[in-house]
């Protein structure tokens, strides 16, 4: 998994190398990780298709600078981490509140591995129960905890990638992401989503 060049680095060569035809690959691979990470945290599908495309715009006329180094997730996901918190800063918070939730059924369907990481087996919770109350607690994160939180779950980051783009430590990360968690469970706790007494185990 962890060559020096991966496959995004070997289609950033194939750009830089002047195939213009990388760069739908490109599109094509991170689409929906970027996608996934921006609807998570915006709740606006329309807003989040926006900002995808804005994220490929800005690899399109930034290729060049990009060192194939084998940090290719590293670098998509710092810029569209920086593009949501100057889109999160531009708008108002209750704007974002209210904006149109995702009812795609396209997308990525990963509320389960998210249940099995804040909840225990014993906690047998509906999809779409499950879905609308993480929706709507991610809202109630600290920002960093919630950026760590769904890029290690939505574009699937490791704690090294994360802590470059989040510009911190892996101790850090791993700190923010296990606070996300923590968080997320008690809140849950509260909403008797989960059962007091099965956490015992």
């Amino acid at each position: 998994m962890t060559d020096t060049v991966d496959e995004d680095d070997r289609l950033m060569i194939r750009l830089q190398s002047g195939d213009r035809t990388a760069f739908d690959e490109i599109v094509e691979r991170n689409r929906g990780p970027l996608y996934g990470f921006f609807v998570k945290n915006c709740r606006d599908p329309h807003l989040a298709e926006d900002l995808t495309q804005e994220v490929l715009l800005r690899v399109h006329n930034m290729f060049w600078d990009y060192l194939p180094v084998g940090k290719f997730r590293s670098w998509i996901f710092r810029i569209a981490r920086n593009l949501m918190i100057d889109t999160v800063r531009k708008q108002s918070h209750d704007a974002l509140v209210k904006a149109v939730r995702s009812k795609d059924e396209d997308e990525p369907d990963l509320i389960s591995m998210v249940a099995g990481d804040v909840l225990s087996a014993q906690h047998n919770v509906h999809h779409s129960e499950l879905k609308e109350l993480l929706d709507e607690l991610l809202d109630h994160l600290p920002e960093e905890q919630r950026l760590t939180f769904t890029m290690f779950h939505f574009a699937e980051l490791s704690l090294p990638e994360l802590a470059e783009i989040m510009e911190t430590s892996v101790p850090t990360t791993k700190s923010r992401l296990r606070l996300a968690r923590e968080k997320l469970s008690e809140w849950m706790l509260e909403r008797g989503i989960i059962d007091p007494h099965a956490t015992d185990e």
